[in-house]
């Protein structure tokens, strides 16, 4: 086997209580809270992410989370709605309020061409990671035909 020394391992993720978990999902089901803060609820439980509590917590005091994010810059923000909006399930209702709310911010921009631009690169960049193991299995398949061609080796 092969060692890749550029293999970077991932760091253990944090364990979340039953009773965090389980709230989370409470709050996923609540029609009654708005859909991006459930669609962020839902990203945090699926990634088991360490400020799931303290997200939970927000939202039982009645906070909207998205309108609360406090990040360091808009470029996370946009990668977090890109992230919801690129995800492989079908979620219709999470990915088109991650989207309302990736639009309203290129609305409110003072720069929505640069903004837009961030999101268009987020997406690919997302996009492909996502599809990397398809376009490398397509690689394959079609060196594997160039390769076997008439059941010889080409050369």
């Amino acid at each position: 086997m092969v060692n890749h020394g550029s293999a970077i391992l991932r760091e253990e993720t944090p364990h979340l209580s039953a009773a965090i978990k389980r709230r989370a999902q409470s709050l996923i089901d609540d029609k009654t809270i708005d859909g991006p803060s459930r669609a962020i609820i839902r990203y945090g439980l699926e990634i088991n992410d360490p400020w799931l509590p303290e997200l939970v917590r927000r939202v039982d005091a009645g906070e909207t989370i998205v309108d609360n994010l406090h990040v360091t810059s808009d470029d996370e923000k946009i990668q977090t709605l890109v992230a919801l909006i690129c995800r492989a399930r079908d979620e219709p209702q999470i990915k088109s309020g991650a989207l309302l709310v990736l639009m309203a911010k290129l609305e409110d921009s003072p720069h929505p061409k640069a903004l837009a631009n961030t999101a268009k690169h987020f997406a690919f960049t997302h996009c492909g990671e996502l599809n990397l193991n398809s376009m490398v299995d397509a690689q394959i398949e079609a060196l594997e035909q160039e390769l076997c061609a008439g059941d010889t080796l080409v050369s």
